[in-house]
């Protein structure tokens, strides 16, 4: 049975700090004023006849706390028999939550929309806020394997033989994309905020620097060095003993920003969009789940990748558009060598090194992304692309109708 995705819209991205765009909101209203949104887009039905809500978010405490999912649909007013769920799958969150919810809705198959996404608001439960045991306490991070996710991305590019030039490459692009894209206008699934009194909070990606160059960037020096001294270094080196150092090459603009965001889909069956009175955007042709090596982390999106593509019986060279998230700069760095796609169908707006990364939100603004791009370039199908520390992945394929 097919499953449909009838609308994807995402909120701008905000700087996670007190003066960013967004950080004046709570996160359940920033869902909230999207799940408006897909009403006005889509008339009310399409979220008060809507079977469940589920909702990616990793930093689950302080204003994140409480069930975020139930809280939303609490402040939305929607009906009671809407069910809620909140998960946490680092930063693929997002998107298992929409890949969750369209096999539900092909499990059922019944006539009712399921409303999923992510947000995260690190304005307000920054990185790492939930202060888990292992992050702070050796024994446990090593009896684990934990290693901090950026220096796992410096492990990738020294196994890979990266140059600080091939990530400032990288970086640059997406930046000057952003620049071009927003400067272009039209992207019709960014949702413009609104403040208390009415005004609009913030309307655009706000950490993207036009300016930046290779030689802007060449000045910023590596940041992870003293991190990976305090015994992260030894771990990676240990389960690489191939190894004899790790080169530490991202600096801080090598990474995405930390920054508030969110994002929805609605999706579900033929007779769900019939019952809503809507016309479908994209079909979903196949998903993708994957775990990997916790060391190296940022590989498991390239398995979920390779599954998708596979469910879907496509090559990368059949996909006309491909949102592949910037998780450090060494990750889009690989993909491009590795798998040498069209780089032109590749980020073509700009991606997370521009724009930042809302952790729990990003999968779902990939998907948004993926579709709104697709739209306005005419494409038909396309592939979104998400990493998660840990090693954990996330990807989808989907064909515009």
């Amino acid at each position: 049975m097919d499953i449909y995705v009838y609308d994807a819209v995402r909120s701008p991205r905000g700087k996670s700090k007190e003066t960013g765009g967004l950080a004046a909101l709570t996160p359940h209203e920033l869902v909230g004023q999207l799940l408006s949104s897909l009403k006005d887009r889509n008339g009310p039905d399409s979220v008060t006849r809507a079977e469940s809500l589920t909702l990616g978010c990793v930093g689950q405490v302080g204003a994140q706390g409480g069930h975020l999912a139930l809280v939303s649909r609490l402040h939305a007013g929607l009906p009671d028999t809407l069910r809620a769920l909140t998960l946490n799958n680092f930063c693929v969150s997002g998107l298992t939550a929409i890949n969750m919810s369209a096999e539900e809705a092909q499990a059922r198959g019944d006539d009712r929309l399921r409303l999923a996404g992510g947000v995260e608001m690190m304005s307000r439960v920054p990185f790492m806020g939930d202060k888990a045991f292992y992050y702070a306490d050796a024994r446990t991070a090593q009896s684990l394997n934990y290693v901090p996710v950026a220096l796992s991305a410096d492990l990738m590019a020294t196994m890979e033989g990266f140059t600080k030039e091939d990530l400032d490459r990288v970086t640059a692009r997406s930046h000057q994309r952003a620049a071009k894209a927003w400067e272009a206008g039209g992207l019709d699934e960014v949702i413009a905020i609104r403040a208390e009194d009415g005004s609009v909070a913030l309307a655009i990606d706000e950490s993207i620097r036009a300016d930046t160059t290779v030689d802007s960037l060449a000045a910023l020096a590596p940041a992870f060095a003293e991190m990976g001294a305090q015994g992260f270094d030894a771990m990676m080196l240990k389960s690489r003993p191939e190894l004899a150092e790790i080169h530490h090459l991202h600096s801080v603009a090598n990474c995405p920003p930390t920054c508030d965001g969110a994002a929805l889909a609605l999706v579900g069956t033929k007779a769900a969009g019939e019952a809503a009175e809507l016309k479908p955007k994209a079909r979903i042709r196949a998903l993708g789940e994957a775990t990997a090596d916790p060391v190296l982390q940022l590989t498991a999106g390239f398995a979920a990748m390779e599954k998708a593509l596979e469910g879907a019986g496509m090559t990368l060279g059949d996909l006309d558009r491909i949102e592949f998230m910037e998780a450090f700069a060494a990750t889009p760095t690989k993909f491009e060598r590795d798998y040498e796609p069209d780089l032109d169908k590749v980020n073509p707006e700009g991606g997370h090194l521009a724009m930042g990364h809302p952790m729990g939100a990003s999968g779902a603004i990939l998907l948004a992304t993926l579709i709104g791009g697709l739209e306005r370039s005419g494409g038909q199908t396309g592939l979104a692309v998400v990493h998660g520390g840990s090693g954990v992945g996330s990807a989808i394929v989907v064909e515009r109708v």
